[in-house]
């Protein structure tokens, strides 16, 4: 026997299903919401690494002249005011590690002045008998090993200087005792105005030679490397731009070379002399 239990259509009233979807839902849109947040950091990052990648891509075309070293060793740059670098391989004392600057250049010869060979002479030795050089201080400097007794000097200066020969820019080259004396009795600062023992000379084809044979770099007119106030660090600086080169390219071939100084013609011009080459510390000085 069977007992039979009453049956009613029971509805049980809760609020926890729509709960339950209500929290899915929101579940899903932050999901969805985290999902395209992450896609859009996705895609800026690779569009910026595709920037990246192309701007660095080895197939692309690169200017050359963004790596290319700004020095020469083409002989047919030489000229007044450019600069020779000597190259690691002058093996020559004379010239071995020097910066010099070209001051005069033409058919008759080559004179340049040595940048960085600074002396311990103060002015008012070299200049002794000159006005206004009693009180100077500042050294003298090294141009060159032929006719050290004879003086040059370099300064740059905003107006023309009347009898002196412009290198480059405003920079002009003083040899004569008239010239020296007014631009001392002008008081010009130390730091434009250096003076030089000696100078540095060559035939053209002699010079053209050495650079065709590695021995120099040609380096564009620098009134900061005329003028450095640190010369001793000029060379290191200056040699290692020659070395900036394009992966492939060849390095100069470096002689060992000795200048033989000539220049006859240009000293037919130059009228400071005097001392003894053997005593070079102090000058005494007449003229022409």
């Amino acid at each position: 026997m069977f007992t039979e239990y009453p049956v009613r259509d029971t509805i049980i009233e809760t609020k926890e299903p729509d709960i339950f979807v209500t929290e899915a839902v929101i579940s899903l849109r932050k999901l969805g919401f985290v999902t395209m947040l992450a896609a859009i950091v996705a895609s800026a990052v690779a569009a910026r690494l595709n920037r990246h990648i192309e701007t660095f891509n080895p197939k692309s075309e690169m200017p050359s002249a963004v790596f290319l070293p700004v020095q020469s060793n083409d002989a047919k740059d030489l000229g007044p005011g450019k600069l020779l670098v000597a190259s690691r391989g002058l093996a020559d004392p004379n010239f071995a590690e020097t910066v010099i600057l070209l001051v005069h250049f033409d058919d008759h010869g080559v004179v340049g002045l040595i940048l960085n060979r600074r002396t311990e002479i103060p002015l008012s030795r070299v200049l002794e008998g000159f006005e206004g050089a009693k009180d100077l201080s500042d050294p003298a400097y090294l141009g060159g090993p032929v006719e050290i007794p004879t003086l040059f000097a370099l300064f740059q200066s905003p107006a023309k200087i009347e009898g002196a020969e412009r290198v480059f820019s405003r920079v002009y080259l003083i040899s004569t005792k008239a010239v020296f004396e007014q631009t001392l009795a002008a008081r010009p600062n130390p730091q434009v105005f250096h003076v030089y023992l000696g100078y540095a000379g060559w035939t053209n084809d002699q010079l053209r030679k050495e650079v065709e044979l590695g021995g120099w770099f040609i380096f564009p007119a620098d009134t900061a490397a005329v003028f450095s106030s640190d010369p001793g660090s000029l060379w290191p600086q200056m040699i290692r731009k020659t070395e900036l080169k394009l992966a492939g390219s060849q390095p100069a071939n470096h002689g060992f070379l000795k200048a033989e100084s000539t220049s006859r013609h240009f000293m037919e011009k130059t009228e400071i002399r005097g001392g003894s080459a053997k005593a070079p510390s102090v000058r005494r000085f007449c003229c022409n």
